[in-house]
């Protein structure tokens, strides 16, 4: 099949699943995280954004982290769709990920401020679209596969897709940390999220026709329509020459009977059979039919194919090309408190997110695909968050981590796929994590983590365009406290994920992402 098509995917939907986190939320918020992955009773700089209660254990004083990842991946989906690709790869990058803390700690008291993109932040590539998008084109050449009887037979298709897209939820956190007694500290803050979706994109040059014949989709089927109509009037002009053998009583008999009592020529009599024999008679046929059942079945075949026209005439407005431009802007606000237990050698951190009403609005220059009215607004919100922690410091030299966070994704009505099934949760996403950090002098350590991820989604959630897919996360690097005043903390992490499959009732049994 001649298919040249480009998707370039920046949006949430395919980024969520991309980095740390639940279906729609980052947790990668900082170079400790990757590589120890067990940060929720964190009281190092980062527990800005893990750990906002244990700040109060710094010193005094001032204190500012700047943070960047650089992120891959790689998403396959395979389709069962006939005519189509049989597998689709996305290359997935976000060469920068930025992230920045600033503590201002005094006595009992600590200041915080945290930024960092809470959900999206990078782009996706795939090289050959994606089924959604090139099934409603496939489902073309079935569609109008009977157009093999007007001379324009429809075995095959190209189309040029290109969709591009960028997403990102900035998030600005503020808040403050008191430290009530030497056991317990408390936070209360919250979090800013300026959100935008842009998407730009074209559906065009659909071309359909025999294999390796391919001829451009709005001219084909505008011939097929024009020769439909020609035929529907050749049929209905050859009902219309029978009328007076049925008015003058000889409706009855065969056209050889006719031709026989001289009340047609046998070039008529050639004419008459030879359009019955284009609308699909045998012989024998032919040779029995009445003149009246002859005008018959000229009429319906006239009528059919009126019809015929109408319809293809109908369908050639969608073979135009489509373009997209739109940009999506919202605003949300995510409150946050936290708990911080501090007893000897063993420090325990929770804290709770609250679910945040989300509500993005389109700005929309041009959409032929129907999805984005200028004006029209959509809700992402983003699910609340349990999540907690606790290090115990095992020996002056080794700290072992483990954390969780619980994602309320049973809360949130997370609308429809690109299907248009609904996106249900079977239960709530959970992630468990387990890290160790050993120092190998006084300035150097070095540390390892494991993360398991559960997604809780349902069948019906999963599309191209989203699905969430249970993995593993395994993580490591170092720290080096270079002098007083600077650290610097390295590592990688590679995430692998069970593949799922989904079950379609057409046109194909399944696909699996």
């Amino acid at each position: 099949m001649k298919k040249s098509a480009v998707l370039l995917c920046g949006m949430i939907l395919f980024m969520s699943n991309a980095f740390a986190g639940g279906i729609l939320t980052n947790t990668n918020q900082s170079a400790q995280f990757a590589r120890m992955l067990s940060r929720n009773a964190s009281i190092d700089l980062d527990a800005v954004y893990f750990n906002p209660a244990g700040l109060t254990q710094l010193n005094n004083g001032f204190y500012f982290g700047l943070h960047n990842q650089s992120i891959t991946q790689t998403k396959t989906i395979t389709s069962e769709f006939p005519l189509m690709y049989d597998k689709y790869v996305g290359d997935v990058k976000a060469p920068v990920f930025p992230t920045a803390f600033a503590v201002y700690k005094l006595d009992n008291w600590a200041f915080s401020a945290g930024f960092g993109p809470n959900g999206g932040g990078g782009s996706a590539k795939y090289d050959k679209g994606l089924p959604s998008f090139e099934k409603q084109i496939a489902r073309i050449v079935p569609a109008l596969a009977g157009l093999s009887a007007l001379g324009y037979p429809v075995a095959d298709y190209g189309v040029d897709i290109s969709f591009e897209g960028t997403s990102v939820f900035w998030g600005i956190q503020l808040g403050a940390t008191y430290k009530i007694n030497d056991v317990l500290s408390v936070y209360g803050g919250a979090r800013y999220l300026p959100s935008v979706n842009t998407y730009n994109g074209t559906i065009a040059n659909i071309q359909i026709g025999p294999v390796g014949a391919l001829q451009n989709a709005t001219t084909y089927v505008t011939g097929a329509a024009t020769a439909a109509t020609t035929k529907a009037q050749a049929t209905a002009a050859g009902a219309a020459s029978l009328q007076p053998l049925v008015a003058g009583g000889a409706g009855a008999m065969t056209i050889a009977q006719v031709q026989g009592a001289g009340l047609i020529s046998v070039a008529q009599r050639a004419q008459i059979e030879g359009g019955l024999q284009q609308l699909g008679l045998t012989a024998a046929q032919i040779g029995g039919i009445s003149i009246a059942a002859a005008q018959s079945t000229y009429s319906t075949a006239s009528a059919t194919l009126a019809a015929t026209a109408s319809a293809l005439t109908a369908k050639i407005p969608g073979f135009a090309d489509k373009s997209l431009d739109t940009k999506q802007t919202g605003t949300g606000i995510t409150p946050i408190i936290g708990f911080d237990i501090h007893l000897d050698k063993l420090n325990i951190g929770l804290k709770y997110e609250h679910q945040t009403t989300l509500v993005l609005t389109n700005a929309t220059k041009v959409d032929g695909t129907g999805l984005f009215p200028d004006g029209g607004q959509s809700n992402s919100d983003i699910p609340a968050i349990i999540a907690g922690g606790a290090d115990y410091q095992v020996s002056d030299k080794l700290k072992v981590s483990g954390s969780f966070d619980l994602y309320l994704d049973k809360n949130v009505n997370w609308g429809k796929n690109v299907y248009l099934q609904e996106r249900t949760i079977d239960k709530n996403y959970l992630e468990l994590a387990f890290g160790l950090e050993y120092k190998l002098t006084d300035k150097f350590a070095v540390s390892a983590g494991y993360l398991n991820s559960n997604t809780g989604v349902s069948e019906q959630y999963q599309s191209d365009f989203s699905y969430s897919n249970d993995s593993y996360t395994t993580g490591l690097g170092f720290q080096w406290n270079m002098n007083k005043r600077l650290v610097l903390d390295a590592g990688m992490m590679l995430t692998t994920y069970k593949d799922e499959t989904k079950s379609f009732t057409e046109p194909a049994p399944f696909g699996t992402y």
